[in-house]
């Protein structure tokens, strides 16, 4: 998988004029997304990270992968090897692109809606349908902000979540994990951890939050802003593997 350049220096070029990177902030609203979500086929939607709580088999599952600022639409760099391993290893999967702008303005409302009503959509026509939940930065702080509208049946459906560098990391939750599975930044704060309430507490056992030490989007104790660790995830083989595991335990496979 090649990381994208443009993105990278995008990001970078960024870092120094919006020091606030992908804040993702909840409660703002607007934006508009166009083209097509989905990766391939069709289809798509909590405590301790690689928890049983997706422990029953899913024959057809859904990732719904959610990019970062100024990435294009389509995949995410930062899922691209984890998901194709998935999909080619385990059958019955798809992959859906959120669709929203993930632009500078950080405004992720468009895609929280739009995580919220694939899932909706999906489980009316195919109630037996998994998904897993992907975001990376702004990504990752539009698929939390999705977290607590999706109840009931779109709760139980939803088998696991999966955010790297996320903005509204709150410290002190169990789901917390840095890029090596450890703890380092279990008790650091996102750049916008003040302005949400993070991964609700009843997802936090089907969730893994991945914040690479000084990571400054999602660890803002030892790092700032948008820095070479926030752009570590793609290439870094163990976040990856971490990924592919997690995702495959939660849906039971």
């Amino acid at each position: 998988m090649k990381f994208s350049a443009l993105f990278a220096f995008a990001l970078l070029g960024a870092a120094s004029a919006t020091p606030l990177g992908f804040g993702g902030f909840p409660g703002f609203g607007g934006g508009s997304g166009g083209g097509s979500g989905d990766d391939s086929g069709s289809g798509s939607a909590g405590g301790s990270s690689g928890s049983s709580a997706g422990a029953s088999s899913c024959a057809s599952y859904t990732i719904i992968s959610t990019r970062g600022t100024s990435e294009l639409q389509g995949p995410s760099a930062g899922f691209r090897t984890m998901n194709s391993r998935l999909t080619s290893s385990v059958s019955g999967g798809k992959v859906y692109n959120t669709v929203y702008p993930a632009d500078f303005s950080q405004i992720s409302t468009v895609g929280t809606n739009d995580i919220v009503n694939k899932v909706n959509s999906v489980l009316r026509t195919n109630p037996n349908e998994c998904f897993i939940l992907q975001g990376y930065s702004q990504g990752a702080a539009a698929t939390t902000n999705a977290l607590p509208r999706l109840t009931g049946a779109a709760f139980d459906a939803v088998k696991g979540v999966f955010n790297i560098g996320n903005p509204l990391h709150k410290r002190g939750l169990a789901c917390n994990v840095d890029s090596k599975g450890g703890t380092t930044t279990r008790d650091v704060q996102g750049l916008s951890a003040l302005l949400g309430q993070g991964i609700p507490q009843n997802w936090v056992s089907k969730t893994m939050d991945v914040c690479a030490f000084g990571d400054g989007v999602c660890d803002t104790t030892h790092g700032f802003g948008i820095n070479a660790q926030h752009l570590s995830y793609p290439l870094d083989s163990n976040v990856q593997n971490m990924g592919f595991n997690f995702m495959k335990k939660q849906l039971g496979r």
